[in-house]
């Protein structure tokens, strides 16, 4: 939701009404709101979404995430709850949790690389050097003895990656370095706004797991912040995020209209919001062949079998490998 407006309940029917009009919303169809306009609603709304196991995720003026309205978890797992608290005091064990996150999100990222080093051969390598020098840094993740060590080795590797893309990018959209708050360029106000909707997608989908999403290891887990969603969100940011923003440069969807305020302060304008979030609802529902399960499966529902094998991995079922395109 993109407009400010009021959220009413009518018996079983929830409605978003502003000065355009009134919308029904199909709650049936919906696994979660994200409201990026000044959103109302009475208690009987927040009773019935929280009754149906929906979400409502809150982002600023800015684009950026404030918070969340979570429904009380019904999907409750005393034991998974435990098992998860020990891997994250045990040190060995948070480590190898932590490594896996950083492998997949890597494999994913040299995926990436490698695609374009196939498509690109002006700067075929070029971008095979980048993956080399990627590929360095990752095989040091072994000898790392800390988290934070482990997070520098990461922030190394995005460095690179981002480096990598901005040969591949047009100059208009070159990252040169990366800004959060407030993004400074185009291609860093691209990526802050859709990593905040990856961990949004990736928070609703934890709700329906037995998984406690304040629980992590990568990340450190702080008040006020579902961290878990930040550790899985690592594997999908590429996969999702990076690959759309590939399809909004490389076939000029955007123009100067979808972007807002000056250098240094720049955000996405609500042109720019709604062409980057109807790529992203098309990108979660689109299907591919499962190659473990021999089935069709949705990139949104990728996360959650993601989420499948971590709670796997925790009780001590099946050893967690971090999923990695194949496609």
């Amino acid at each position: 939701m993109l407009q400010d407006g009021i959220l009413k309940r009518k018996e079983n029917t929830v409605y978003f009404e502003n000065k355009e009009g009134r919308k029904i919303l199909p709650i049936n169809k919906i696994s979660s709101i994200f409201a990026y306009g000044n959103l109302s609603f009475s208690s009987g709304v927040v009773s019935y979404l929280s009754k149906e196991g929906i979400p409502i995720h809150f982002f600023n003026y800015y684009g950026f995430y404030e918070g969340s309205m979570y429904p009380r978890e019904t999907l409750i797992s005393g034991d998974l709850v435990i098992r998860q608290a020990e891997y994250y005091l045990d040190p060995e064990k948070r480590l190898c949790l932590a490594g896996k996150f950083i492998e997949g999100a890597c494999g994913n990222i040299l995926k990436n690389l490698k695609y374009y080093a196939r498509n690109r051969g002006d700067i075929q390598e070029i971008i095979e050097n980048y993956v080399t020098s990627i590929k360095t840094e990752l095989s040091r993740l072994i000898d790392a003895e800390t988290v934070p060590s482990m997070m520098r080795a990461e922030g190394k590797i995005r460095e690179l990656y981002y480096n990598a893309l901005d040969e591949i990018f047009p100059e208009e959209y070159r990252i040169i370095k990366r800004t959060r708050r407030p993004p400074n360029n185009k291609m860093n106000t691209l990526i802050s706004f859709g990593n905040s909707l990856v961990y949004s997608t990736t928070l609703s989908e934890i709700y329906n797991t037995q998984l406690n999403p304040t629980i992590s290891y990568l990340h450190e887990p702080f008040e006020r912040r579902f961290s878990l969603s930040l550790d899985v969100s690592e594997i999908f940011k590429p996969i999702l995020i990076d690959r759309i923003i590939f399809k909004l440069v490389n076939k000029n969807m955007l123009d100067d209209g979808c972007f807002r305020g000056e250098i240094g302060n720049m955000l996405l304008s609500d042109k720019g919001k709604k062409i980057f979030l109807k790529e992203y609802d098309e990108k979660l529902k689109t299907t591919i062949k499962h190659k473990g399960l021999n089935k069709s499966v949705s990139y949104k529902r990728l996360i959650r079998l993601e989420l499948y094998k971590l709670s796997k991995h925790v009780l001590g079922a099946e050893n967690y490998k971090p999923l990695v395109m194949w496609w």
